[in-house]
């Protein structure tokens, strides 16, 4: 897949996105006929992971009390899952918990894509917002951005960086080429296990989402030295961003979004989207959401479609400016 034919195919996503029922609208006339797979790009223990099985009893309950399963299908960023998906009958039994990196980065960190990630899939929902933080382990002599850089850059190419997904990858070359630095990048197939070697000091840094390492952060197994987004965290409002710390202008979003494969029927596609309508209505999605470190939004159909293809342009001058070649 050619990443014109990415922007090609923008104008035909009011085709894509089939028009949702209007919130508090009568229950959708189809129901799930057998248990619905959540397909997550990402191993159990994962931030990706923890989203999906906040979301599966909320979405379950809604679908008439249907069995809502989650399916781990890490590899190859992501990729694994989406094509498992894009393989999948169009019936809404299986549904793809995407993130920014098989929808957003992958188009240009991957030279051959197998699938396209507007035309293969069918947009029902957004699902939020993750929070990402650089983390090193406690070993190293640095507290700040500044000493990490000065540490790199006293060290070329000694400096090691884990990633297990795009935003571990992109935000970790940001910072390299913001402080001129060289570092080795230390890829892994998900996050959970290049978690482990960062902890071991097997691997220096790691530019990682809060849930599956917050709690090592507490009790001092881990050191934050900054968040990738614009703004400082609700969550962990006592660390800065990287923008405060000199990466001017920077800010990296990372997200999760729900989509069924292409061609999903339009009764299929207006079910599923009125039902996380109205689970994104209820104060248990944002809390739950939040309890697994995530900001939890939905969406209608039309605005996640829109969504996805200005995140395709975002992720793609990210990756450009953090001087990264598709591989």
């Amino acid at each position: 897949m050619h990443r014109r034919q990415i922007i090609a195919v923008a104008p035909l996503l009011p085709l894509l996105a089939r028009p949702a029922r209007a919130q508090g609208a009568g229950p959708a006339e189809w129901r799930p006929s057998r248990p619905i797979t959540l397909v997550v790009p990402f191993a159990a223990g994962s931030g990706t992971d923890a989203v999906a099985r906040t979301l599966a009893p909320l979405l379950a309950a809604e679908l008439g009390g249907a069995t809502v399963t989650v399916d781990n299908r890490p590899g190859a960023n992501g990729a694994i899952a989406a094509m498992a998906v894009v393989r999948a009958p169009a019936d809404g039994h299986t549904l793809f918990v995407t993130t920014n990196t098989p929808h957003a980065a992958n188009p240009w960190l991957m030279r051959r894509l197998e699938y396209d990630p507007i035309a293969d899939f069918t947009p029902i929902s957004r699902l939020g917002n993750y929070t990402f933080w650089l983390v090193v382990n406690p070993a190293l002599p640095a507290r700040n951005l500044a000493e990490f850089a000065a540490h790199a850059r006293a060290n070329p190419g000694r400096v090691t960086y884990a990633s297990g997904n795009s935003s571990g990858i992109v935000a970790s070359a940001a910072i390299a080429r913001h402080a001129g630095v060289e570092m080795t990048h230390v890829p892994y197939r998900s996050v959970p296990p290049a978690l482990t070697d960062v902890l071991a000091g097997r691997v220096d840094s790691m530019v990682v989402d809060l849930a599956p390492s917050i709690a090592h952060v507490r009790e001092g197994r881990l050191r934050a030295l900054g968040i990738t987004s614009g703004s400082r965290s609700s969550l962990v409002p006592e660390v800065p961003t990287l923008a405060e710390q000199g990466m001017s202008g920077f800010e990296m979003l990372s997200w999760a979004a729900l989509l069924g494969p292409a061609r999903l029927p339009a009764e299929v596609t207006q079910a599923l989207s009125a039902a996380m309508l109205r689970v994104g209505a209820k104060p248990e999605y944002r809390e739950g959401m939040a309890r697994v470190f995530f900001e939890g939004v939905t969406s209608t159909p039309e605005e996640l479609g829109r969504f996805i293809v200005a995140q395709i342009a975002s992720w793609g001058q990210m990756i450009r400016s953090a001087g990264i070649e598709p591989e």
